[in-house]
């Protein structure tokens, strides 16, 4: 019976790791994007994005997984209201980051900051019952210090958007604690399509009353005419919300917040090499610091000593 679940987290375990390759190649689209369609815009037609891409797949999902159970109406109401609670989140975090960058935040200290949430994870597990072992708490500090030699390169000065972003991080971690409750209880697939849906409801508020209302709509619709600005959002719509997105709420079923969080850090990483591969750029001797200690510390996390425990 042992050999199953470890199987399932060391599947869940590698779902995680595919989230944070796809969201460290998502970084450039969101600034990119987001300066030129406006944090809103860009934010709200993405999770849209993400919802329509899902809902031609849970048919598909059903059907080769034989997935023939009835839900009964309990099932539907957690499913509907983890769906909304995780949308509402997702909206609040996005849309934090999302300002943050588009009034300064450079790339690498927002991805810094965001990872901020490595730190608040096991601090809100703590709340709700969630236990770490003592290695978590090392791979967790030394993660920190990685990150910091990763991302930041001219040292850390606080300004307002960077304060965004921190705020940003505390959503998150109040995302990852939602999904930790609500993906053992609900199907995984089915509740992303509907977060992606409700991020998206909640993101025309802003968008319409806010950019589409300064800008007028005729140069808001003009905004949007080209290809340059489709590029970003189709990668943030379909890969980082229609897919990581899922593959977080999936992989996160059985995996120790704290764990998941770790492992989800490692898109500052992945944000890095895929610097150095799409965009030929060089890696000083600080940041490859910061990789490896990332690494290690993510490595070191998994390991157990002593007696065994379950998370």
């Amino acid at each position: 019976m042992k050999k199953p679940t470890i199987n399932l987290k060391a599947r869940n375990s590698m779902l995680l790791l595919l989230t944070a390759l796809i969201w460290g190649v998502a970084f450039v689209a969101q600034r990119q994007g987001g300066a030129s369609a406006g944090p809103y815009t860009f934010n709200c037609i993405r999770s849209f994005l993400g919802g329509l891409v899902l809902l031609p797949v849970i048919p598909f999902l059903d059907k080769i997984t034989g997935n023939k159970k009835r839900s009964t109406a309990e099932d539907r109401r957690r499913l509907a209201v983890g769906g909304a609670l995780c949308g509402f989140v997702l909206f609040v975090a996005s849309t934090l980051q999302q300002l943050g960058m588009y009034y300064g935040t450079t790339a690498g200290k927002a991805g810094f900051l965001t990872a901020c949430y490595i730190l608040l994870v096991p601090v809100l597990g703590l709340v709700f019952g969630r236990k770490c072992r003592w290695n978590v708490w090392i791979s967790i500090l030394a993660a920190v210090a990685g990150l910091y030699f990763l991302c930041l390169t001219d040292g850390l000065s606080l300004q307002l958007s960077d304060g965004l972003v921190l705020l940003c991080a505390v959503c998150f971690s109040v995302h990852i604690m939602v999904i930790d409750h609500f993906s053992p209880l609900v199907d995984g697939v089915r509740m992303a399509c509907i977060q992606f849906f409700v991020c998206g409801a909640w993101g025309l508020l802003p968008m319409i009353g806010v950019e589409m209302r300064q800008a007028g709509a005729a140069a808001w619709l003009q905004s949007l005419g080209s290809v340059d600005v489709w590029i970003p959002i189709l990668y943030a719509g379909i890969m980082s919300c229609g897919v990581a997105y899922t593959l977080q709420i999936v992989g996160q079923n059985g995996i120790n917040p704290s764990i998941a969080s770790l492992l989800m850090s490692l898109e500052s990483v992945f944000s890095v090499l895929a610097g150095m591969l799409l965009l030929h750029e060089t890696m000083s001797g600080r940041e490859i610091v910061g990789c490896v200690l990332v690494f290690a510390a993510v490595i070191f996390a998994q390991m157990e000593f002593g007696k065994r425990r379950g998370n």
